[in-house]
This record gives C-alpha cells, structure tokens and sequence, in this order.
C-alpha cells in the first residue's frame, strides 16, 4: 500500500470509529431515556426535579410553600443524568422504557425500600429534617400504631405472630441512624395494604403535588406525585411520578408511556385508567396523607 493509499485508508478508519462512537452514545442516551429520542424538557444538568425536568411551553409550575411536602419532593435531589436504578444488593435495574432520572437517596442494604415504603421514607423523611419528628407515624399491616415518639424515647416494637407491643428496650436518640432504623422496621410490617388504610380518598380532580395512587394487595403496588404544572390558559395540569417497586430498589422518576412526547409528564386528562410503566391504576386510586 503506498502512502496516499495508507492516509486515505486511516481517514476513513478515523471516519469509521467517529461514527461507532456516536451510535454507541446515542444508545446509551436512548437507554436511558427510557427509549425517547428527544430530551425537550430534560436539563441533563440538573441535580434536582425541578431543575432537571422542565415545564413544557405555556406550562408553569404550581406555586407552593417552600416549607411544605410538596417543596421537599420537587427539590428532591437526582444521581447525574444518564446513571441507573440499582437494587438494594447493587444490581443494575434496566432501563426498559420504566424511569427517566433517578432520586439520589440511600435505601440500605435490605430487600425492604420498595413501593409504599418508599413512600413512607419521603414523607417521614420531610417531617424529620423540618423539624416535625412528633408528625411521624404509620401503621402496620396488623393495625398497631407505630409513633416515631415513642422510638425517639427509647421504645421498641416487639412483634409477635399477629400481635405487636412496645417495649422499653431502646436508648432514647432522634440521630439518623436511629430514625433509619425506625424506618426499616416499618418497612417490614407495613405495605400498600396497611397504606392504603392510612389515606385519605381525594377526587381525581383536586390532584396535588404529593397525592399518591395506591392499591393495596400482594402484591399492590403505590406511586407518588412529586410535581405539577399547569397550562396558562386551558388550565390542564401535568405531573411527574416516582416510585421505587420489588425488588427493593432506587426512587426513579417515571416515564410516561401513554405519550412519548410530553414524557416524562404526565396529563391529568386521564380517560380511564392511569397506566404507568409498570403498574395501571384508576382515578379512584388517588389517596393523600391526612395530616
């Protein structure tokens, strides 16, 4: 081969590899993308929801106290653009057309952060870093109620078959470590059946930022609103949805698989049934925590 064939020939590999580089990135972006082409409202810098995912045109987003849950889960911090769920043993969860972002939370070690519990996480989560640790409660599936009080005096719940008591058997503490523990033992005895009961029933029609929809069973399954906007003058509302799922795994922010190009909004038109990437639900399904 004679020199100006060999440079032609290196031209064109370089040509080649440019091009296998490319196709290779825009898989990996379509991966996790959850299989969308264009990113319209996604910042890939953005380390928070809001400041990652934007309103559409026309769209603003609902105004809210910067105190309030509805803040909390809005400014709720991301893992960098691009990363995926993992599983609470570190596996990688595909990205098959089900999560846009991933929430940058630690779940433990344990098969136990999955779908109502994540749940429970945020909004125990919210009350214990504003300063309302009193405000912490939640049932187990057997009805007894656990107050995050209690275990900040000391006390722990000691379950036997269907019957659950407390016992003085603790150290009276309110550090992290201990309200993760608080955490993980709701995780074991709760779920969506005993979620479910805790909530309210709202009307599909006053949707807001934290409402969750729920089905309780076993498997139910229970994803969150964690943000809305809304259109300038017909006053149609969009939100996003999270969820964490079995086994125990990362908060995602959900695709919408009903409308590829609003995604990952979702439209409070809903004829019908709700679907999500992995579960559907109905209107009726909407539920807010009472206090």
């Amino acid at each position: 081969m004679n020199k100006k064939s060999n440079l032609l020939f290196q031209s064109s590999l370089c040509i080649i590899v440019i091009i296998i580089a490319l196709i290779a990135q825009d898989a990996i972006q379509h991966r996790f993308s959850g299989g969308q082409s264009k990113k319209a409202f996604i910042n890939p810098t953005g380390m928070t929801i809001a400041a990652r995912i934007k309103s559409p045109k026309d769209y603003t987003r609902s105004v809210v106290q910067s105190s309030s849950f509805a803040a909390y889960l809005r400014d709720l911090p991301l893992k960098p653009y691009g990363e995926p769920v993992l599983y609470f043993n570190g596996a990688e969860k595909a990205n098959n057309n089900i999560y846009e972002s991933v929430v940058n939370l630690p779940i433990g070690k344990k098969d136990l952060h999955q779908c109502a519990d994540a749940i429970m996480r945020l909004r125990a989560e919210y009350l214990w870093r504003n300063g309302h640790p009193d405000k912490i409660h939640f049932n187990f599936t057997n009805g007894f109620r656990v107050d995050y009080s209690q275990w900040m005096q000391g006390k722990r719940v000691i379950v036997k078959g269907n019957k659950s008591y407390w016992s003085n058997s603790g150290t009276p503490s309110n550090s992290y470590q201990d309200f993760w523990r608080y955490l993980e033992t709701i995780f074991t005895y709760a779920g969506t059946l005993s979620l479910e009961k805790e909530l309210i029933a709202i009307a599909f029609d006053n949707l807001e930022i934290g409402d969750i929809f729920i089905q309780g069973g076993s498997p139910g399954h229970a994803v969150i609103v964690v943000d809305m906007a809304m259109h300038s003058k017909s006053n149609e509302k969009l939100f996003l949805l999270a969820q964490s799922y079995m086994p125990a795994q990362e908060i995602q922010i959900l695709v919408n698989p009903n409308n590829r190009a609003q995604s990952p909004w979702y439209s409070a038109n809903v004829k019908g049934k709700l679907k999500t990437p992995e579960w559907t639900f109905s209107k009726a399904d909407l539920k807010r925590f009472s206090d």
